[in-house]
């Protein structure tokens, strides 16, 4: 769960000056990359209203709760916080400073949106993620008729035809790195995923839209660009001359001037194509790092997960990506105790991360999602077994995340430089594998690129020495 907080750019008539104080929003984001994009465009949406962020419910006068459906404890999560914004609002209401709106956005707002309103009267509106752009006009109706509560059906390309008549120049970016969506939906129904019933079939942004933001994210000082994407690289926009896919577009971004790095999440390893996998090699921009979720080494758990590969086919995709881009950096999901999954199943798994090596990967134990195929599978795994599998399994790929940053040690290459460190005049920067990497007066490089020598490396970053002050 990350919590986002989108500091005002550009100040509105209405949010600071004259004598209208700011109206102060607040927005938590739970769950991936997706969610905290459409966390900045809530803000961007709203800055006109007069919202200025704020970094604490407390006392705000619209707080949203950007919710994820993946995993149970998630979904549960959202209504133990929408307990803590009652109390809140009703506070605030005893001291007199007005009414607190409260909103559930994102995907459990889509799948719950019912039971989010017969749990939890004091919510407001309920928005799914393909009507936030709609937030304005929510609000207005909310005022005028209290307690109205919305949700949305399927409509991504209404959403993305709102947002970029207000300009790309409207995102309210902070920092050299920006989240920038292409993609939404999913068509390969997993039977563990509420993905394609949350946000829909799988949908492009056209290749004209695309541009136009990234090239606003630019002007604003961007210098990294992450393509965001329930299945990103199965992307296939509309462009000038037929349709564009991912490798197309990604050489098209390289163009742009100021943006230099480029990165894509998440993929599915069905959508490698072609001409991706040579732009690995061939494309300086798109850095070495690719996150190509595989779920299971079992091909009995593949067929059940309804992923359609097996762990042969997904092996010897890495290998060809790796001839191409030969110091690729590979990240992972990694699902235990899966309806049925057996010792040897695991044990698959296991020998799968042993064979590839990641240097990061994300894992978890399987969590039934109502309405998914998965949760009427009859076998389940009991809890004991499953924990002691995702015991087994981080412990392996915590050795190979920290193996391959420890390989960084002695290693000389460009660093971005994001944001001030805890230390003095210590920054922290992007390396071109996504690790952090920490470095002792360097301050005042933020927003740069530069070359960096790496001391060590530790498991979750990499400690670093500036060679020179000359910067990229």
């Amino acid at each position: 769960m990350t919590e986002t907080l989108v500091a005002p750019v550009g100040a509105h008539p209405e949010a600071g000056t004259g004598e209208t104080p700011p109206k102060r929003l607040f927005i938590k984001t739970y769950g991936c990359q997706m969610n905290v994009y459409d966390s900045e465009r809530m803000a961007d949406v709203l800055r006109p209203l007069g919202y200025a962020a704020t970094d604490t419910a407390e006392g705000a006068d619209f707080v949203i709760l950007n919710t994820c459906h993946i995993r149970e404890k998630a979904a549960e999560k959202v209504y133990s916080e929408l307990g803590k914004m009652r109390e809140m609002r009703d506070k605030k209401l005893a001291r007199g400073e007005g009414r607190m709106t409260i909103a559930v956005a994102g995907c459990v707002a889509q799948a719950e949106g019912e039971e989010i309103m017969r749990r939890q009267p004091a919510v407001d509106l309920v928005v799914g993620p393909q009507a936030y752009h709609q937030l304005p006009e929510l609000l207005a109706r909310n005022a005028r008729a209290r307690g109205e509560r919305i949700g949305a059906d399927f409509a991504p390309n209404e959403k993305f035809d709102a947002l970029s008549a207000e300009g790309a120049a409207a995102r309210g970016v902070k920092g050299p790195t920006a989240f920038l969506t292409v993609q939404e939906g999913c068509d390969k129904f997993c039977t563990f995923c509420v993905v394609p019933y949350t946000r829909g079939a799988e949908w492009s942004r056209p290749v004209a839209d695309v541009l136009a933001e990234a090239r606003g994210l630019a002007d604003k000082g961007v210098r990294e660009v992450t393509l965001l994407g329930q299945n990103v690289n199965a992307y296939d926009g509309a462009g000038p001359d037929g349709v564009w896919t991912l490798a197309k577009l990604a050489y098209a971004l390289a163009e742009i001037p100021g943006i230099d790095r480029i990165r894509y999440t998440t993929s599915h390893p069905n959508d490698m194509s072609d001409d991706l996998i040579a732009a690995h090699g061939d494309l300086p921009a798109l850095m070495p790092w690719l996150h190509l979720p595989v779920q299971a080494g079992s091909d009995r758990i593949l067929r059940l997960m309804n992923r359609k590969h097996g762990r042969q086919k997904y092996i010897d995709l890495i290998a060809r990506i790796r001839e191409t881009q030969p110091d690729l950096a590979l990240s992972g999901d990694f699902i235990v105790g899966f309806p049925g999954e057996t010792d040897k199943d695991f044990e698959d798994t296991m020998d799968l991360v042993r064979q590839v090596t990641y240097a990061s990967a994300f894992s978890f134990i399987y969590s039934p999602r109502p309405g998914t195929p998965a949760a009427g599978m009859g076998t389940q795994v009991p809890d004991a077994v499953a924990r002691e599998r995702l015991h087994a399994l981080q412990t392996l790929l915590f050795e190979q995340q920290t193996a391959f940053n420890a390989s960084r040690a002695g290693m000389i290459f460009d660093v971005l430089f994001e944001k001030k460190g805890r230390h003095g005049h210590q920054a922290i920067g992007r390396s071109p594998w996504l690790q952090s990497v920490h470095v002792d007066d360097a301050d005042h490089l933020l927003g740069q690129i530069v070359p960096v020598e790496i001391i060590s490396g530790q498991q979750n970053s990499l400690t670093g020495r500036l060679l020179q002050q000359k910067v990229a």
